[in-house]
């Protein structure tokens, strides 16, 4: 006959020695008690952590120990449902034999493949956007290439912003053309401009100065004497 407590309390003797500063004891009947495990240091000392929870069923070892995660430390949802799916395999794998360390041991190991896999995504992010700034250097220095759609693109936005200052433009002479008055309008409103020529003229009196080299001399203008022009008749003109 199996005597189950002698496996249980060898085992947490095992336990206590192997994992002095992660190992605590919570209850002994029935026996319950937690391990932390944390990973391996990843990228700027990084680490992963969780605290397992784990009570002894009587027939232990020949049943699966109770087991759970009561805290974790940067880990998303799906890496603690994959570290429970991993219990349940391992503890199904190893029954009929005490399997608390090879459980914890597991555990370890996702822990440490999950911190290179957070060292991998911030290196492939860190990747992309170094690509994203590279890219974005071409297109400063290049320009966009230009495709059959976005020429039709950018000529519609030129169209519609030429249209809309040729809408201004005409809104604008319309708006300056019922402005401004006819010569009809001006007389009408001011009576004054009608002789405002005569008025300069007549208070301007004997004081209007001519410029007289402005024009010729009568000596200097050449002008023709009849008598010299070959056609000239004086018959013609009596006649007349």
């Amino acid at each position: 006959m199996t005597d189950y407590s002698e496996e249980q309390r060898n085992e947490l003797e095992a336990l206590e020695s192997i994992y002095p500063d992660s190992f605590t004891v919570l209850s002994e009947k029935p026996a319950t008690f937690t391990i932390t495990v944390t990973s391996e240091a990843g990228e700027n000392d990084e680490t992963v952590q969780t605290t397992l929870k784990f009570t002894y069923r009587e027939k232990y070892p020949d049943e699966t120990p109770l087991y759970e995660i009561v805290s974790q430390e940067n880990l998303e949802d799906n890496d603690v449902t994959d570290i429970i799916k991993l219990l349940e395999k391992q503890a199904e794998e190893n029954l009929g034999m005490v399997m608390i360390f090879t459980l914890v041991s597991a555990v370890q190991e996702k822990l440490n493949e999950i911190v290179d896999q957070i060292k991998t995504r911030r290196e492939e992010e860190k990747k992309q956007k170094e690509r994203e700034a590279e890219e974005e250097e071409k297109q400063r220095f290049h320009g966009t290439p230009v495709t059959i759609e976005n020429f039709l693109n950018w000529k519609a936005k030129f169209d519609a912003e030429l249209l809309e200052i040729k809408r201004k433009k005409m809104k604008e002479e319309e708006q300056a053309g019922k402005n401004k008055l006819s010569g009809k309008q001006l007389f009408e409103m001011d009576h004054n401009l009608d002789t405002s020529d005569i008025q300069f003229l007549e208070e301007a009196g004997n004081s209007v100065e001519v410029d007289e080299s402005l024009f010729q001399e009568m000596d200097d203008l050449e002008l023709e004497d009849e008598e010299d022009d070959p056609d000239y008749n004086p018959v013609n003109l009596d006649s007349d």
